[in-house]
């Protein structure tokens, strides 16, 4: 691949058949392997660099938007169950673990859809190495399908991207896409890796492995889809059910303003509200566990 520089020269991959003599030989390829890696620095951030799916962090825009559904929170504990500010300082740690609790799940849930984004990647993969072509230029194509069906600025679609520009230097299509197995931290994608890897290294026929590895995921997918479907109504209701204490609570607030006055004017009113939430906080951490299936 060649570009154009800004005196007019030409620079990029060179091979290593030259014009020059044994001697510029090896500085050419030092160049050339140097141009290659700053390419790849360039569109990853570095060789091996890409997103660590197994570890939370949100963007700016994401951590911003928690943050403040967390302050809301504790805001809304405050005034439901105290109408105290000074007990709202005594409230931020739990505002802190709704906070880590949201990135937790928005950090599952992109994790999910990565998943089920590399299924299709498999298909183009195994498509392609149906028709023909090397491992390599397979790779290349199931980036382009991909773009067309997720969009080019997806995650797998950026992922395929990295593992693509670490082919171009001659980095082995196994160690490219163990990397990203370890950093997606799925263990479908991973099961992948190794049968990928294993497959190739002892010459196995590699279209009919990524077929049938596709099959495998795609089963497990379906299940786990399957047992989505059938607690969703149940979370649904638990998520219901989560909200309505506190909605009875502003109901009485609103409807008989002196009802409850003595739960927030006496001790004994703030020992029992403080047993309610309590209570209340037991219960949504226990009512989440429940409906939480993994397969």
């Amino acid at each position: 691949m060649w570009k154009k520089t800004g005196n007019g020269k030409k620079s990029g991959m060179v091979s290593g058949r030259g014009r020059t003599g044994r001697g510029e030989s090896g500085s050419r390829k030092k160049t050339a392997h140097h141009s290659a890696t700053e390419y790849v620095r360039r569109e990853t951030g570095s060789i091996s660099d890409g997103p660590d799916y197994r570890v939370c962090r949100p963007d700016v825009r994401t951590g911003i938007f928690c943050a403040l559904e967390a302050l809301l929170l504790v805001v809304l504990a405050d005034y439901l169950f105290y109408k105290r500010l000074i007990m709202l300082p005594v409230l931020m740690p739990a505002g802190f673990l709704f906070y880590r609790a949201r990135i937790r799940d928005l950090s599952e849930a992109r994790r999910k859809k990565l998943e089920r984004d590399f299924r299709e990647v498999i298909s183009f993969i195994a498509i392609s190495l149906r028709a023909g072509y090397s491992v390599e230029n397979a790779f290349l194509e199931a980036e382009r399908d991909l773009a067309g069906v997720i969009g080019p600025d997806a995650d797998m679609t950026m992922e395929m991207h990295r593992i693509n520009a670490r082919i171009r230097i001659s980095v082995p299509a196994e160690k490219a896409l163990y990397d990203f197995a370890v950093r997606s931290g799925s263990e479908e994608i991973g099961n992948f890796a190794s049968v990928f890897s294993a497959a190739r290294r002892l010459g196995g026929n590699m279209s009919q492995v990524t077929v049938e590895t596709a099959e495998r995921i795609g089963e497990r997918m379906d299940v786990e889809r399957e047992i989505e479907t059938s607690v969703a109504a149940k979370k649904y209701e638990q998520k219901i059910m989560s909200v309505m204490p506190g909605v009875i609570l502003l109901y009485l607030q609103f409807t008989a303003p002196g009802f409850l006055d003595v739960l927030y004017t006496t001790a004994f009113g703030f020992a029992v509200m403080t047993g309610c939430l309590l209570t209340y906080a037991v219960s949504l951490f226990w009512g989440r566990k429940i409906v939480d299936i993994r397969v």
